[in-house]
């Protein structure tokens, strides 16, 4: 069905079970509508009743009794749409109107991909701190009971909830550094996990193609889904490869889920690159293989053919060269020698990956002198400054201080029609 022939109700689905009157009086009745309310069943004819800010009556109603009367012929209406994975857990607190959320009919966000909105320690806001101070935000709050009142308090347009990264445990007690925690340093992560679950957090989750997290081995991470476990929590991950190694990648979120005995979900399903193209089959068979085997193993995906990250993390697969953070990633590519080496590195990489820079565009730049770069794609920019991409990619993130974001035109409208075909599969949009 085409979207324009939805008419969202931005209401909770809660509200569908409500009490049915026809004694009215209503502010809003919406007539003629084919409802489906979100339980799975078929959808039904009936009119909608509104007062204030609840549905107070289905059926069969009165329009007089109606201060306003809309006609939804030929439309549905449906309770709003849950996106499995936003990110909008800081820019909600600088707009809460969220209107690109509400507009497209979406009422829920979930966030919190490998890194979350909390726990925060001093360590981990002096890294967030120029994407907090573009738009003059603080955080005062140090765990998720003072980031849900922050939310709370902010009255935010849509309804927000997050998992607990493990990415953000670990910046939490060990930083960007390439290392295993020691045991007492693995029972404070446990604990980390452990008060988040207390204070609301959904599960735990990673992002394990971004530093710090690829530095994280199974072990650690079965270990915080245990601590998740104890809560009712899920595991739920960007998986390790979404390129060649995304078998092994899924059998890693696998393991993990069998281990812990804790559900399991796959944020934003893809095959990227040209030569993954057309595996989709194949990983979808698998996951349907372990949930045979009986692990709650989900999925959801965007329902576009590129992915966005930041423009550095092309650098990510060379894990030493943003190991300590953003200020030794900028150190080390403005060093002549090391940047010799990270573009043997990556040029090496290219040959294996299929990376094309053709592929990239520039979606977000910070610096204004950067603004006329926004929807150009990488090959342009190199073009226009005489540079090859690679050293035209080392150029820009240093000018911007590494806080470029990009869009990567990587996946076929076949393998995202099989996946989004699967039963098992929501939707996010991941942004």
């Amino acid at each position: 069905m085409k979207p324009a022939t939805f008419l969202l109700l931005l209401l909770a689905i809660a509200a569908l079970s409500c009490q049915t009157s026809q004694e009215g009086p209503y502010d809003i009745i919406i007539q003629n509508a084919k409802i489906i309310d979100g339980t799975g069943n078929p959808w039904y004819q009936a009119d909608l009743g509104i007062y204030r800010d609840r549905i107070t009556a289905i059926g069969k109603l009165d329009p007089r009794l109606a201060k306003r009367v809309i006609d939804a012929a030929g439309k549905v209406v449906a309770p709003g749409f849950i996106d499995m994975l936003g990110q909008s857990e800081y820019a909600i607190l600088v707009d809460n109107r969220a209107m690109s959320k509400i507009s497209q009919g979406v009422t829920t966000e979930i966030n919190g991909e490998g890194e979350s909105a909390a726990p925060v320690n001093d360590k981990i806001l002096k890294e967030l701190k120029p994407s907090l101070d573009k738009y003059n935000l603080s955080a005062d709050w140090i765990d998720f009971n003072g980031y849900f009142a922050r939310v709370e308090k902010n009255k935010t347009a849509i309804n927000l909830a997050s998992y607990v990264g493990a990415a953000q445990v670990r910046e939490y007690v060990i930083g960007f550094d390439n290392r295993e925690p020691t045991a007492a340093e693995m029972d404070q992560m446990r604990q980390l996990v452990r008060e988040a679950m207390q204070q609301g957090a959904l599960g735990v989750s990673t992002a394990l193609e971004y530093t710090p997290a690829m530095y994280a081995k199974t072990p650690e991470l079965i270990e915080l889904a245990k601590a998740a476990a104890e809560f009712g929590g899920i595991y739920v991950s960007h998986i390790r490869d979404e390129q060649e190694k995304i078998v092994e990648a899924v059998l890693e979120a696998a393991d993990i889920g069998r281990a812990a005995k804790i559900p399991v979900e796959i944020w934003h399903l893809k095959t990227a690159e040209k030569p993954n193209w057309g595996k989709m089959s194949e990983i979808v068979r698998m996951i349907q293989q372990h949930r045979n085997q009986g692990i709650d193993m989900t999925a959801d995906v965007y329902p576009y053919i590129a992915f966005g990250n930041s423009l550095s993390d092309v650098l990510n697969p060379l894990k030493w060269v943003q190991e300590g953070g953003t200020a030794k990633l900028l150190e080390r590519l403005k060093d002549p020698i090391v940047r010799k080496q990270i573009r043997k590195e990556l040029e090496a990489r290219g040959k294996s990956r299929g990376m094309d820079f053709q592929l990239m565009m520039i979606s977000y730049v910070s610096n204004p002198a950067l603004k006329q770069w926004e929807g150009k794609r990488l090959t342009e920019v190199a073009s226009a400054w005489k540079k090859d991409p690679i050293e035209t990619l080392f150029d820009f993130i240093v000018a911007d201080s590494a806080r470029t974001s990009r869009v990567v035109f990587a996946m076929t409208e076949e393998d995202l029609r099989m996946a989004m075909g699967q039963p098992w599969v929501s939707f996010c949009s991941d942004a």
